[in-house]
């Protein structure tokens, strides 16, 4: 699991990390404006959503040990190319590839390896521990970087030349490349190979198309599909908080950071959390209950009149809100074991549920901007929480069909048990 977490989050500090953290750096050094590194971070998005699918029968024919290895060797050798600091077009092809390297060799393959750890009886805490330890090691990488920057720049940043800039910015890439690389020596002795037993597809006894079909066929696989999108939704609608905070309460840009920084705390609390919680009560059930806790805190904001006397719902509503929408990314994955999913077809389902459940982002910032702009102030924040609670009902009601469809079967089972 060590090795699985590690690899979960050391495959995304180049294409993403870095533009986070240091955005601003990156623009000046690369030579960008927020207009090209954000078309060359679509390019990333595009390449992404087609690798998806490819993705899922890789990991379903290979051991998660080669494949993640493969994914974070590859993309260390695309931050190699990083410290050259591209241009608008290289960057284009840069993001791409990260594209291949981060999503058709990698994503599919860790969440097959996360389930085929969790077993039967530990899904929850298999996923739990996975997010939970990706949010632990983000933050560590966070204040690596910021500790790099202080230490490159002693005089302040900006009396800095643009040499240094660029210098410390080279560093910092370099840094993040050893880790990737590092992470991928790592996770190839801490993942061992698939034993005999493994249940694993053979594409000389099915066929390609045949075995992507019998996953598309899966009623389970659409609803977790639903599950997934609807979630996401939300984690994309957390970027609006910050802005919320300022323009309706009146925080000030610092506080709101603050604000927008319980979320990373959260993220290990809320998804352990739930993740345990799923595994005594049942995830489908707790998948239920988060998404009717995460309608009620976004309703609350779609109908609050802010008032200087009312931070303190605004803190704790976010930080509620939080601790769900971080327990629900620790419990959609795992509703394949209680689903039924093959699991020979782990890989191939996942490709699928990842298509479509991450289109947000692709809309959600669109129709955000869309709806702020359209009621400027308070109006367009209410209506665009009312856009995510809409979201989050739509999850209530996919995951409550699921649930249902999963009592069923055990009613089912259970009844020949006995007979």
């Amino acid at each position: 699991m060590l090795g699985l977490i590690v690899a979960g989050e050391a495959v995304y500090l180049l294409p993403f990390a870095i533009t986070r953290f240091f955005r601003p750096t990156v623009l000046e050094t690369f030579g960008l404006t927020n207009t090209e590194l954000g078309t060359a971070m679509a390019v990333y998005g595009v390449v992404a959503m087609l690798a998806y699918v490819p993705g899922g029968p890789l990991a379903d024919r290979f051991s998660a040990r080669k494949l993640l290895a493969l994914s974070l060797w590859t993309t260390a050798a695309g931050g190699l190319y990083m410290t050259s600091l591209p241009g608008f077009q290289e960057s284009r092809w840069l993001w791409g590839f990260f594209g291949i390297t981060s999503i058709l060799l990698f994503w599919a393959a860790l969440i097959r390896a996360t389930r085929e750890w969790g077993g039967h009886e530990t899904q929850g805490r298999a996923f739990g521990l996975l997010d939970a330890g990706r949010g632990v090691l983000a933050a560590a990488m966070a204040s690596l970087g910021a500790a790099l920057f202080t230490w490159s720049f002693p005089e302040g940043y900006a009396a800095a030349s643009f040499q240094e800039r660029k210098a410390a910015m080279i560093l910092v890439i370099h840094i993040y490349t050893l880790a990737t690389f590092l992470a991928g020596v790592f996770v190839w002795f801490a993942i061992p190979e698939p034993g005999s037993a493994a249940r694993r597809w053979d594409p000389e006894s099915e066929p390609v198309l045949h075995h992507i079909g019998r996953a598309l066929r899966l009623p389970v696989v659409w609803l977790i599909a639903m599950v997934v999108i609807c979630a996401y939704v939300a984690y994309k609608g957390y970027d609006y908080y910050g802005l919320y905070a300022v323009e309706t309460f009146g925080l000030s840009e610092v506080e709101a950071a603050h604000l927008s920084a319980v979320g990373a705390w959260a993220r290990p609390v809320g998804a352990l959390t739930f993740g345990l919680l799923g595994d005594r009560l049942l995830v489908s059930r707790m998948t239920v209950l988060c998404f009717a806790l995460l309608l009620l805190s976004q309703s609350l904001f779609a109908v609050l009149v802010p008032a200087p006397d009312l931070v303190w719902v605004l803190w704790t509503n976010v930080l509620a809100g939080s601790l769900v929408m971080f327990g629900l990314r620790a419990l959609y994955y795992a509703l394949f074991e209680e689903g039924g999913v093959p699991a020979s077809l782990t890989g191939t389902a996942v490709g699928i549920v990842s298509v479509v459940g991450y289109t947000p982002d692709i809309f959600v910032n669109y129709f955000g901007g869309v709806i702020l702009d359209a009621s400027p102030g308070l109006a367009g924040h209410q209506n665009l929480f009312r856009f995510l609670a809409a979201f989050a009902l739509l999850g209530l009601l996919a995951a409550a069909v699921l649930e249902r469809l999963l009592a069923r079967r055990r009613a089912i089972a259970s009844r020949q048990n006995l007979g």
